[in-house]
């Protein structure tokens, strides 16, 4: 989601830590963000793998919600499942549009006497602008620049950040707490987008370097950039907003029904809700798959997928190397006659069929923590 915007470029809270680090710096979203270090993307997937990464989201868009009644209003946005959502708890969802499409998928967590949202940076001006639209007389606070937020990801990234917080190490998977880390205030959330266990951790602008710092002290840590990040969530077979998921493509064809529960696909009562449960009552026309290329050559974004007969069937949404799949990997949109895991594809790359086939996803193993 390259910035193609005349806006002037934003920076983070890290932005001058990134180039004392090495960092190569591109345009992404509308800011100055690392897209890999001196360690380079192949070592830095591997590391975060391995022991614990530290990425910068600090251009995510991070939001409050206060009011009466903001649970039930929030739920005519999305359709996750809000009311049984216990405080402290966060979920995954979406806001949808009138067809049923994928307007942006962000994060929930329940605080208590707010709910927190979390959402992707190229969307936050129309996220903001649809809650404002949608949610008369509930407070929105933007948190804006005035807040940082770091993803620490990885099997040790538990053991990293246990040695400042030791209650973070048995927090529930999908959780959210405040926490004081060396003095600083933060918030930890055990939640992430690698496929690792991990913490997406919260901070004041001011204090995100410190935080940085701290942990990237930790021998264990090394600093990733968008790079490594992008081929770890494709390894774990999640969803990039803006290319496997967007405004034409339903939480249906995306694979994303396991977020609607069964109160929401029974009731709707969200923007295209009479297309999403149609869709879940007779099947869609297309879905998202994983696909396997046979040989080693990367099937990248756009690659035209055909079927045996070389009729074209889909389009890759998301390709390139796996590292720890040690292949490439792939996912796109594929007609449903062709989504059975096993079927045989075509991808066409630099105008040459090439074999592949429907894997399942993910591609590596998801390693979250479970108690």
């Amino acid at each position: 989601m390259s910035s193609s915007s005349d806006s002037p470029i934003l920076t983070t809270p890290l932005n001058a830590l990134h180039r004392k680090l090495g960092a190569k710096m591109v345009p992404f979203a509308g800011y100055d963000m690392p897209v890999q270090y001196p360690l380079g993307v192949l070592k830095e997937h591997l590391h975060t793998r391995e022991k614990a990464g530290l990425f910068d989201v600090s251009h995510m868009g991070q939001v409050i919600l206060r009011g009466d009644g903001v649970v039930d209003a929030l739920e005519k946005l999305v359709p996750g499942e809000l009311r049984a959502l216990k405080q402290g708890r966060i979920r995954y969802s979406f806001f949808t549009n009138d067809q049923g499409g994928i307007l942006d998928d962000l994060m929930i967590a329940n605080r208590g006497d707010h709910l927190f949202l979390v959402v992707n940076a190229a969307c936050k001006v129309p996220d903001i602008a649809h809650l404002t639209a949608g949610l008369p007389g509930v407070e929105i606070e933007y948190l804006g620049d005035d807040r940082g937020l770091l993803a620490l990801q990885g099997p040790v990234a538990a053991t990293v950040l246990a040695r400042f917080i030791p209650d973070v190490a048995t927090m529930p998977f999908m959780s959210m707490v405040s926490a004081d880390l060396k003095g600083i205030p933060v918030t930890i959330a055990r939640s992430g987008y690698t496929g690792e266990d991990g913490y997406e951790i919260g901070i004041n602008a001011d204090r995100t370097e410190d935080v940085a710092r701290l942990l990237l002290a930790e021998p264990e840590v090394a600093a990733i950039g968008l790079g490594a990040r992008d081929s770890l969530r494709l390894e774990a077979g999640l969803c990039l907003y803006g290319h496997d998921i967007d405004t034409t493509t339903t939480p249906v064809e995306a694979g994303l029904t396991w977020a609607i529960s069964k109160r929401r696909r029974e009731e709707g009562g969200y923007p295209g809700d009479a297309i999403v449960r149609r869709q879940l009552a007779e099947g869609a026309t297309r879905y998202r798959v994983g696909i396997q290329p046979e040989g080693r050559a990367p099937a990248r974004e756009h690659t035209e997928i055909q079927d045996a007969a070389g009729q074209t069937v889909g389009e890759v949404t998301s390709g390139g190397f796996g590292p720890s799949a040690n292949a490439p990997v792939a996912m796109g949109y594929v007609t449903a006659a062709n989504a059975a895991v096993g079927t045989s594809l075509s991808l066409v790359v630099r105008g040459k069929p090439l074999p592949a086939k429907v894997a399942s996803l993910p591609f590596v193993p998801q390693r979250y923590y479970r108690g």
